[in-house]
């Protein structure tokens, strides 16, 4: 069971999850043929009003073989907490959640589970966040951590890794949501140093994966990896 979650929002989780769906799918040592495949799941979804695709709608179109499930869905785009309240609606507690993802799973040898924003982000009405719905679900799991390439990710990947750690939580590695065509000094230096930081730097993602054909986003994951968590 992998977690998605990332040093912010908009970092690229989505686009990863579904890069990962594919490379894992076509991991030679993967068992995922013999079974129902990759999972995603997505406890959250805010901004379902924006009119823009949600999560797990993008995944379906770049993969369509990945099978993707929802939970809450809310229109404010926003955090879950605040939207939840604006809307009236209750935040299912982190065990309800843990419920619901377990009965979803059904065989998939690889489900990925996406968060919401970063790591710390409320997902229930008592405060609890994507590492407590980990911890709840109490199988093997690690997490995956999105980050970004320019200014200010050295901190932000090195704050949300220090949380995990603190809370005892497996780290799969890093991945660099969105990789610029033309990298500055900033972008190469950044990626160095992420690779220093006790955790596999898995990989990146290029910038304007999510706009290509899903033909050639599915042709081209793969390679978008240097090694799978």
């Amino acid at each position: 069971m992998l977690f998605i979650t990332g040093t912010d929002t908009g970092v690229g989780k989505t686009i990863v999850a579904a890069a990962l769906s594919v490379a894992l799918a076509q991991d030679p040592e993967s068992q995922v043929a013999s079974r129902s495949g990759v999972r995603v799941d997505k406890p959250v979804q805010t901004g379902a009003g924006t009119g823009e695709p949600m999560d797990v709608e993008v995944i379906a179109h770049l993969v369509p073989s990945c099978t993707c499930s929802e939970g809450l869905r809310l229109h404010r785009p926003m955090a879950p907490a605040p939207a939840a309240r604006l809307e009236g609606v209750r935040l299912p507690s982190i065990r309800e959640q843990a419920d619901r993802i377990r009965a979803s799973a059904g065989e998939s040898e690889h489900l990925l589970i996406e968060g919401s924003g970063g790591l710390l982000v409320q997902l229930d009405d008592q405060g609890r966040t994507l590492a407590d719905l980990a911890i709840e679900l109490g199988e093997a799991s690690s997490f995956v951590l999105v980050c970004r390439s320019g200014l200010g990710t050295l901190n932000h990947t090195e704050l949300t890794l220090e949380a995990l750690r603190h809370r005892g939580l497996s780290i799969a590695g890093i991945v660099i949501g969105s990789w610029p065509a033309h990298p500055d000094e900033i972008d190469r230096t950044n990626r160095e140093h992420l690779s220093t930081l006790g955790v596999p730097l898995l990989g990146a993602i290029p910038a304007g994966a999510a706009l290509l054909e899903p033909a050639t986003f599915r042709s081209g994951a793969p390679m978008w990896f240097d090694t799978l968590p």
